[in-house]
């Protein structure tokens, strides 16, 4: 961290933990401005899938990095880290307190503590591993990840073929597990002077909630919302039609399930998403936890939030 680094105050949380809220609470007691830490909120038109922060909620407090890029296109977390610190260094040189608000455990450990410093891609790696893939399945690359990286494989899926590949790679070219090279990443660096605070709100309470917001989001008009996304002049980009509550609704009206099953199926992923976020959001060793019941409001959570920052 740099000398008089900005202050930058996360919030953490699960899906449905009302990081929102909280966020928006404690932006405007501090003076505060907005970061929206999230992989798909950076997506212009799609709005109710991801839960945006509606025109009430920026109307009081000013956002950052909403509506970035069209949804035909793809977005990495570099060029998210780019757009976040010009969003920092902007809210600092205007002298507001700087709250980063998100959900996307990447982009929150990116910005805080900087990239992972990998080996490039490899071309010729990637198709040969993609051609034996094909021909024994993927299984047999996870069996073989295994073997090189136990760590790894882990916690990466046997069908997670992206990720798969990128960690065969890098072992590959270095002859190092990832894992390790996480590790040494993993040194707790700092690019700003970060706190964090997280929400922890019980499972069955988180699950209430999760289902509540599927229903909202469908009532809101999300599977009109994915028709107009087809609609547009280009296709989806690979990680827009893969997102949460997308892919599920691309299905049901490409006709491979009923719209009742697509909603069923939105809320057993995103319950399986916060269990995800969860083991992610353990890194964060440094992170103050409030813990919250169903009706724990977003006002309680500020009070202890401030309490614990002592601001």
């Amino acid at each position: 961290m740099t000398m008089n680094a900005p202050t930058v105050t996360f919030i953490l949380g699960c899906t449905g933990a009302g990081k929102s809220g909280l966020g928006l609470a404690l932006a405007q007691r501090l003076g505060g401005e907005i970061l929206c830490i999230d992989s798909m909120t950076v997506y212009r038109r799609m709005d109710i899938g991801t839960d945006k922060p509606d025109a009430a909620a920026r109307a009081r407090v000013r956002h950052h990095l909403l509506d970035l890029v069209e949804p035909w296109e793809e977005f990495s977390v570099a060029r998210f880290v780019e757009a976040a610190d010009e969003a920092i260094g902007g809210i600092a040189g205007r002298g507001r307190s700087i709250i980063a608000v998100g959900g996307t455990a990447l982009y929150v450990k990116a910005l805080s503590e900087g990239l992972f410093e990998g080996p490039g891609a490899d071309a010729a790696i990637r198709r040969r591993l993609h051609d034996e893939a094909a021909a024994e399945g993927w299984p047999a690359l996870h069996e073989r990840l295994r073997r090189a990286d136990p760590a790894a494989a882990a916690r990466i899926h046997v069908n997670d073929a992206r990720r798969i590949v990128r960690a065969l790679e890098v072992y590959e070219l270095t002859g190092t597990p990832i894992t390790e090279l996480q590790q040494q990443w993993d040194r707790q660096r700092r690019r700003y002077d970060c706190r964090f605070i997280g929400i922890h709100r019980p499972t069955e309470v988180l699950s209430r909630r999760i289902n509540a917001r599927v229903r909202r989001m469908f009532d809101a008009g999300l599977v009109d919302e994915v028709r107009g996304l087809l609609a547009l002049q280009r296709p989806l980009s690979g990680t827009a039609s893969r997102a949460l509550g997308y892919a599920e609704i691309l299905a049901h009206l490409g006709g491979l399930t009923s719209l009742d099953d697509a909603i069923e199926q939105i809320k057993i992923n995103t319950r399986r998403f916060a269990k995800a976020q969860r083991t992610w959001f353990r890194r964060f060793r440094d992170t103050c936890w409030l813990d919250a019941s169903d009706d724990t409001s977003a006002e309680a959570l500020a009070d202890a939030a401030l309490a614990r920052l002592q601001v």
